[in-house]
């Protein structure tokens, strides 16, 4: 935890909680990180918006020289008012841009991911270069949910279909500069090995394709038994595929990755209190209940994922270190019975007690790992509680309010009374 038991008592003081807390030092060093990727020719390091798009964050990602990747027009939009220059933005968008010709028009990147698409943008862009994401038919992810390639995926081109795509684009005279895949979360070289050996096979049918993206899911580690990817393993596996094709081909394709919760995931915290102890008897559980939970962490209910869980106490109970350590489900407030904190690993329906000092009401709790598909993700609203504040703990340790919490007034704006 980026945060001291200090800190987490000054964030409660300054902003109340439930709060978001972001680190600035964390986010800076993952960004370098993957800039360091290995790679065999010019490397492009795109953020996935969708983790985060918090504008104070990424200002602090496009200082970095990181481009961006926008799933929607709204994140579009988003980055273009964060101040990411046009070409800079790649939009990758599961369902048609309703504002393709504007953004295009403006300098903004496609990539166009259906035989829909590549037609909608051929019509409009005759003549012009484009990218096309194809699902190459490996997937690979710690849950199904965060699985992003195989039949089982409707992101991209199918890869037997990739003719019909060539087609469109002749038809068009639109140009294929662009390769694009994403098989979902994975931690293990192998399968990156492997994914990249199957897109250069792709690359192969696509002779005017110059630059190749891996897209992103790079597995974070945010547990301490968690294995994360090493982005060097990763990056030397391959770029020895691509340098191996360059000797057989001749084509020096260019590389780019798409990170997203590997650059903000541990560089986000979860500052909230303990509002209630309660027991179900012998055999049940000791129930932890938290101000947070999934409308403002959305992943453990979704699809079972673990996040660190700290119960930093409060000074009116005594040091939290000091208490006997007892099994503990720790809760969110809403009134859902997935609103767990603790699942089993993988099992959004299992429970899986911490072993943690024993909470008391008016407790500080930290839940950490929570910088990416947090507050991007959360059950906002639910129950009508407003969306929590964001906080960002700059170099010299200052807490700068990023987003206000959110008034009930706010919750009600767009409501409309009938006659």
């Amino acid at each position: 935890m980026f945060l001291t038991h200090e800190e987490v008592e000054a964030v409660r003081d300054q902003f109340g909680t439930p709060c978001y807390v972001y680190d600035r030092a964390t986010l800076v060093e993952a960004a370098r990180r993957a800039h360091a990727f290995p790679c065999a020719f010019e490397l492009t390091v795109r953020y996935a918006l969708k983790a985060n798009s918090n504008r104070a964050l990424l200002a602090v990602i496009r200082a970095e020289g990181i481009a961006a990747d926008a799933s929607s027009d709204f994140e579009v939009e988003r980055a273009l008012r964060a101040g990411f220059a046009p070409d800079a933005i790649l939009l990758t968008s599961q369902t048609p841009s309703r504002r393709l010709a504007e953004f295009v028009g403006r300098g903004v990147r496609y990539n166009a991911c259906s035989l829909h698409q590549l037609d909608r943008f051929g019509a409009a862009f005759p003549g012009r270069a484009v990218t096309i994401r194809v699902n190459p038919g490996l997937g690979s992810g710690a849950a199904n949910r965060v699985n992003t390639g195989g039949p089982a995926s409707s992101f991209g081109i199918w890869h037997e279909r990739l003719p019909e795509a060539t087609a469109i684009a002749a038809r068009h005279r639109v140009t294929i500069r662009g390769l694009h895949t994403h098989i979902g979360s994975g931690s293990d070289p192998e399968v990156w090995t492997r994914v990249a050996g199957m897109v250069l096979v792709i690359a192969d049918r696509l002779p005017d394709v110059r630059a190749v993206s891996l897209g992103g899911g790079f597995k974070v580690a945010r547990m301490p038994e968690e294995r994360g990817t090493d982005l060097e393993a990763v990056g030397l596996a391959v770029r020895d595929r691509f340098l191996e094709y360059q000797r057989r081909t001749g084509r020096a394709l260019d590389l780019e990755i798409e990170p997203g919760a590997y650059l903000v995931a541990n560089a986000g915290a979860i500052v909230s209190s303990c509002v209630d102890v309660v027991e179900t008897g012998a055999g049940g559980y000791r129930f932890a209940k938290l101000d947070a939970g999934m409308t403002e962490l959305l992943r453990p209910s979704l699809y079972g994922a673990q996040h660190p869980i700290e119960v930093v106490g409060a000074a009116e109970n005594g040091a939290a270190g000091s208490r006997a350590r007892a099994a503990i489900v720790f809760v969110g407030p809403s009134c859902e019975t997935g609103d767990i904190l603790t699942p089993a690993p993988g099992d959004p329906e299992g429970i899986l007690p911490r072993e943690a000092p024993s909470p008391a009401i008016g407790d500080l709790v930290v839940i950490g790992g929570a910088g990416a598909y947090a507050a991007s993700m959360a059950a906002t609203n639910y129950n009508s509680y407003p969306s929590a504040p964001e906080v960002l703990r700059e170099a010299e340790g200052r807490f700068r309010l990023v987003r206000r919490r959110q008034a009930l007034e706010q919750v009600l704006a767009n409501e409309v009374d009938g006659d």
